[in-house]
């Protein structure tokens, strides 16, 4: 193949699609360019058919350091497993990807995304899912495209919609709408947004529509140029006589579903498989029609549970389209640890625990993105023990990866910031049990940790699963979605948002044809949804708590002048070591001169706080001071005042008449009252005067200085000295 470009302008930004020099052992590979960032990304089709009763597609996105000028963190200097947001951008491509091929198509598919530069402005995620069309066209593969993807954006002050915007321009947006889809329907959404209303959001996915069908276009052309010539493959297809066999089962496949608990529900579904299986089929026909076996019973049964809502309007465990499941709520579940709260729907259960740390404890992230870190974490966990299965338990799947960051989306416009709540966030979902709704009850659960930490959020965060059922013209929008409704329906719509509007999505769609307008009535429908578990969520708890739980750290901030912070330091983080030390508290200082004091025991902040602004007193005229005397010379001696500041008491000011020498009245270590009498405004050097000066000591004309006169102790000969007699001063 001869190199194929095509270079466009789409809304003010230059794109470049490119085929025919790199990887040209693949079915397909094109180079997609927005700016100056560049990705490769490649398919691979297998000649092969394999025997699954699913579509084995898989998607990589390699994040490669070299791409931002980076040498990769650790000991390996090399990339290793992919980071949460590489693991989000694999996702991304694949979601909208799958839908696009035939059913029954069974040849492995592997994607490959490489960013080879990422200039920091332009993101490689969405050119990634339009590349991975283009390629996958070129190649000739049965897939249904182009699709497209693009970022909307909406400026803060001119409420303007900016497709693609830039790392800068999304700083200034209250909306990040990612989209993918065809020229006629929507397959996938991903959103994050500062609360805003469900009539905006629909006007952002109507021009989001819009933009993807341009795009498409361009890829059109782009495929023109290239004239691919369509792959020979062969969609599978099952013999007729399996699903004639199986289909005459539709009325007990209905009587098996028609059960609300999951595991009596699967018990009888999978009992009349089996009975079906082994009175149907003979020895011979298991072996050759096994997986066609497998699918035309899963079939059978998204047939039943499809017709049951669809002609009936009734679902398999009694609700109507638009009923929730019974709710369970308990903030403050667990002793001890700062936040909790548990969040049950149905036969779904989260229990969400927070915890409230230093700022210094923040996530840092060794990426090609451009964070450095974040201070709010959500984290999820989906065991196996959730849906009564065994299983080996490791490093999180995409799907925890997923939901964890769809729940982390959905709170952080209303986590408080560092001004106010100068604290890291850590939340971890624990699923319980799942049964559809998992990553929703995560955030209401998370909601529910946070008030009962004390996290003062600028509102609480309910979410909710749509569902839909589609059969030509018949729409059926589904609120509050189990496990067989996701498996079996059209679409999983998750909306979560706070009673004035919506701070995340998150859609997958199965079903060609849908639109806006389908879309806005699943808005619609979810909010009503989401104000009935919200304000079921405040019944248990109104508002975050006002105090902090005994266990979890008090944190102060103080902020001091920043040529100060050497001082708290000290060489080598001694004296900052020092003050944890003593006081028990944790110190997080930063380079502005702000200094976060953490302590479980309020004595300790306030002890440590007293320290630190000690050290970075400047003594003013007038104060008063129980200082220790540091050091003595001819002229006076010098006397602490603060950890990092000394003055000096002149020999004159030590004693009521004429001292001969200081160490008559002074010895290092003593601790005398004083008071600042002067600070030169250019050496900032301190004068101080003696307030409980004692008399001076007799001079040795016929008086013995054997005791003090002021406090009454023997003086002590200075080493060195024995009992020599003291010089005698010069009169004037």
């Amino acid at each position: 193949m001869q190199k194929v470009v095509s270079e466009f302008e789409l809304y003010g930004k230059q794109y470049r699609l490119e085929t025919g020099e790199l990887a040209k052992q693949t079915t397909g590979a094109v180079l997609a360019t927005c700016g100056e960032t560049s990705v490769l990304v490649t398919a691979v089709v297998s000649k092969q058919q394999r025997d699954y009763d699913f579509f084995p597609l898989t998607v990589d996105f390699i994040e490669k350091m070299y791409s931002v000028g980076r040498i990769p963190g650790g000991y390996l200097k090399r990339e290793t497993k992919p980071s949460d947001h590489g693991t989000l951008t694999a996702r991304m491509i694949d979601r909208p990807i799958r839908p696009g091929f035939p059913d029954g198509f069974k040849n492995e598919v592997h994607i490959v995304a490489t960013p080879f530069v990422v200039d920091g402005v332009n993101p490689p995620d969405t050119i990634s899912v339009n590349a991975a069309s283009a390629a996958l066209l070129v190649g000739g593969a049965p897939f249904d495209g182009p699709c497209a993807c693009v970022r909307i954006g909406r400026d803060k002050d001119t409420h303007g919609f900016i497709v693609n915007p830039t790392l800068e321009e999304q700083e200034n947006s209250d909306l990040e709408l990612t989209i993918a889809g065809t020229k006629d329907y929507i397959s996938m959404v991903e959103a994050g947004a500062e609360e805003v209303s469900e009539e905006d959001m629909l006007s952002a996915m109507t021009f989001a529509q819009e933009a993807i069908a341009e795009f498409c276009k361009k890829q059109e052309e782009f495929i023109a140029k290239v004239d691919p010539e369509p792959l020979p493959y062969v969609v599978h297809e099952a013999d007729p006589a399996v699903g004639e066999r199986v289909g005459q089962f539709a009325s007990e496949m209905e009587d098996a579903l028609t059960c609300a608990d999951k595991a009596s529900r699967l018990g009888r579904v999978e009992a009349l498989k089996e009975r079906i299986t082994a009175d149907e089929f003979t020895d011979e026909e298991r072996a050759a029609w096994g997986s066609d076996i497998a699918a035309a019973l899963k079939a059978l049964e998204k047939r039943a549970m499809r017709a049951m809502i669809i002609q009936r309007g009734e679902r398999v465990d009694g609700r109507t389209p638009t009923e929730i499941r019974p709710l369970h709520i308990v903030p403050g579940y667990l002793p001890r640890v700062h936040g909790s709260g548990l969040f049950q729907r149905g036969q779904t259960q989260a229990l969400s625990v927070c915890t409230l740390g230093m700022l210094n404890e923040w996530q840092r992230l060794d990426t090609i993105w451009p964070e450095e870190g974040k201070r709010y974490i959500h984290q999820y966990n989906f065991p196996p023990y959730c849906t009564g299965e065994t299983g080996r338990m490791g490093a999180p799947k995409r799907r925890e990866v997923g939901h964890g960051a769809l729940a982390e989306r959905a709170l952080l416009p209303v986590i408080p910031s560092e001004d106010d709540f100068p604290y890291a966030i850590r939340v971890v979902s624990e699923i319980l049990e799942s049964n559809g709704s998992s990553s929703m009850a995560s955030t209401c659960g998370s909601t529910l940790a946070l008030m009962d930490a004390g996290v003062p959020l600028k509102a609480p965060v309910s979410g909710v699963a749509m569902g839909l059922i589609k059969e030509g013209d018949d729409v059926v929008i589904l609120t509050d979605i189990q496990g067989l409704e996701d498996f079996l329906g059209d679409m999983d719509f998750k909306v979560c948002g706070t009673a004035k509007g919506i701070t995340a999505l998150q859609m997958d769609n199965k079903a060609r044809g849908l639109s806006v307008d389908i879309l806005s009535r699943a808005l619609t429908q979810a909010k009503e949804a989401r104000a009935t578990i919200l304000d079921a969520m405040l019944e248990t708890i109104s508002a975050p708590r006002e105090e902090l739980k005994d266990t979890a750290p008090r944190i102060e901030t103080i902020h001091i002048p920043q040529d100060k912070i050497r001082d708290v330091i000290g060489s080598g983080g001694k004296v900052v070591r020092g003050i944890q030390d003593e006081t028990g508290a944790q110190i997080d200082i930063q380079e502005d001169g702000t200094i976060h004091i953490a302590a479980v025991e309020g004595s300790a902040g306030k002890a440590a706080k007293e320290m630190i602004l000690g050290i970075v007193k400047e003594p003013e005229v007038g104060e008063i001071y129980d200082g220790e005397v540091v050091g003595i010379k001819d002229f006076g001696a010098f006397v602490k005042l603060t950890p990092g500041k000394d003055g000096l008491l002149h020999i004159s000011k030590v004693a009521n008449g004429r001292v001969g020498k200081v160490e008559d009245v002074l010895d290092l270590g003593d601790v005398v009252k004083v008071q600042v009498t002067e600070v030169d405004p250019k050496t900032g050097k301190i004068s101080l005067d003696r307030l409980d000066k004692p008399d001076a000591p007799k001079s040795d004309h016929g008086h013995d200085r054997g005791r003090d006169s002021h406090n009454g102790r023997e003086s002590r000969p200075r080493p060195g000295q024995g009992n020599r007699t003291p010089r005698r001063s010069h009169q004037a």
